[in-house]
């Protein structure tokens, strides 16, 4: 669970430093800098898994490409920073598997990661330059200090369930300078003096990316809950989809195996002489709790199931309507496919980790939006009970820009993205700014020295009252109420301005 991350000199974020509660939502015009935010948390995911160039070949650009590795860092003026770096605080698993299969238990759970990246231009062989690794740190943080640290609401037992370790000061990665240049030295799980030292110049990849069990098995998961860390893209292409026998199990981010993943939830192993009914009663139970949430949001909806293709070797999903007429997957709409795979994540215990999405509301019904706001909330963790089960550690951040949507959430949740002007390097640039409502855990519980920007009410009018006035609207017609735009009808106007509809508009004071 990421609960801060503090970034500086990559794309427009300039000294963004953002506290992170189980439920996020981040809400700004398009531009601002929300994608942005996300590409730097999979960016980080990725440098935790593969060497540094291929990380940063899988970041888009500004136009959706894949990118020269130097648009990556801030522009200011007309340079360029040839310095980024990233610095977040993070809740990690109690234990974990390596690549080996080895097991893997952490002394404590509750780390600080600090990252800062360069970029090394190519030489005359090459016009390409590439990233270089300057400073890379791992240390603890002691459970004594976790409520100075964790600022949003939780309770005591929460906390002890997911903050555990031992004492100690040793850090687990540390940098030093040797002879001009950077050195990275893997400790034994924080034991001062063994430690195993690389020059940071030749390394293609984060000393964190490569840690195991044996070597360092705190280290080893904090990856892991680095890599756990994903952006759900979810494509109705992907979702619409039936899997082989052979699929894998877990939900892709962009909504593939679907089917794999709820069959994989309906069978859960049992054990025992009565395991064929365990089975079958599980199954019944997980069927019948996502078809149960699935109707909050289409009423239509009996039953769902999994339809197993012994000839072809083929899992089909299907949902059952209330006359009983049964609809495949692919026939479903993308908004109803989209809070399908939602609700298979709520079941799925294996499935934990920070999960960012872009714009929920997409294919919802305006009306049907608390009830994506309510599933979303649901999957995050619970910080008033024990985690465990029945409460993985989950954390959700969405963003958007939708009205509909800002008005559903907890006011403590949501945080505003706005463009300005900010200084870098004794430079103008634009950078993406990051605010909070004033009355909030995020303005009442941080320190006044890392306060955040608090929002302005006036910044609010725009998803409260999302319609413009006539003042504000483009080619208006204060006289005839009209529109004068090429293609309208002569009377056309707006259907918030028709005068048959005004009783039902809900006037906000300004």
């Amino acid at each position: 669970m990421l609960t801060r991350l503090k970034i500086s000199g990559f794309k427009n974020l300039i000294d963004v430093d953002l506290r992170l509660g189980p439920f996020t939502c981040i809400a700004g015009a398009n531009g601002v800098g929300k994608s942005n935010l996300f590409d730097a948390i999979r960016f980080l995911s990725l440098l935790s898994d593969r060497p540094l160039n291929d990380a940063a070949s899988c970041v888009r650009d500004e136009s959706g490409k894949t990118p020269d590795i130097r648009s990556l860092f801030t522009r200011y003026g007309d340079e360029i920073a040839d310095e980024m770096s990233f610095k977040v605080e993070m809740i990690v698993p109690r234990e974990g598997e390596d690549d080996l299969g080895q097991i893997a238990e952490a002394t404590t759970t509750f780390l600080n990661y600090s990252l800062s990246l360069g970029y090394r231009s190519g030489n005359h062989m090459s016009s390409l330059g590439s990233l270089e690794l300057l400073k890379e740190e791992l240390v603890r943080i002691k459970k004594t200090d976790a409520r100075n640290h964790i600022l949003f609401h939780n309770d005591k037992d929460w906390l002890n369930s997911v903050i555990t370790g031992r004492r100690g000061k040793a850090p687990f990665i540390s940098t030093v300078m040797d002879g001009g240049g950077s050195v990275i030295r893997l400790h034994q799980d924080g034991v001062q003096g063994k430690a195993l030292s690389r020059s940071a110049e030749k390394l293609p990849r984060t000393v964190l990316s490569s840690t195991n069990a044996a070597e360092s098995p705190t280290a080893l998961l904090a990856r892991r809950e680095m890599q756990s860390w994903r952006l759900l893209q979810l494509e109705p292409s992907a979702l619409r989809q039936p899997d082989s026998f052979s699929a894998p199990s877990k939900l892709g981010s962009d909504g593939s195996h679907l089917p794999a993943t709820l069959y994989r939830l309906a069978q859960h192993e049992n054990t025992g002489e009565r395991q064929a009914e365990n089975i079958l009663k599980n199954s019944s139970r997980v069927y019948a709790q996502v078809a149960n949430r699935l109707s909050e949001l289409i009423d239509d909806v009996r039953a769902i199931s999994i339809d197993r293709d012994e000839k072809r070797e083929l899992l089909t999903l299907f949902v059952e309507g209330k006359d009983n007429t049964r609809h495949a997957a692919r026939a479903l709409s993308d908004g109803t496919l989209r809070f399908l795979a939602l609700a298979i994540i709520l079941q799925d215990p294996e499935s934990a980790g920070l999960l960012c999405m872009e714009e929920p509301e997409n294919g919802i019904h305006p009306e049907r939006i608390p009830a994506m706001i309510r599933l979303l909330n649901d999957i995050a963790t619970d910080p008033g009970e024990p985690s465990g089960l029945d409460n993985p550690l989950r954390q959700i951040i969405v963003n958007t820009h939708s009205p509909s949507v800002v008005q559903q959430v907890t006011d403590d949740s949501l945080m505003l993205a706005e463009l300005r002007e900010v200084r870098f390097k004794s430079e103008h640039s634009k950078g993406a700014v990051f605010s909070c409502l004033l009355d909030t855990w995020r303005a009442d519980r941080t320190p006044s020295s890392e306060r955040p920007e608090i929002c302005d009410r006036g910044k609010l009018l725009g998803y409260l009252n999302p319609a413009l006035s006539k003042e504000h609207l483009p080619d208006y017609d204060l006289k005839s109420s009209k529109i004068r735009r090429r293609g309208y009808p002569a009377k056309s106007k707006r259907v918030i301005d028709r005068e048959d509809i005004q009783p039902l508009k809900i006037p906000f004071p300004h």
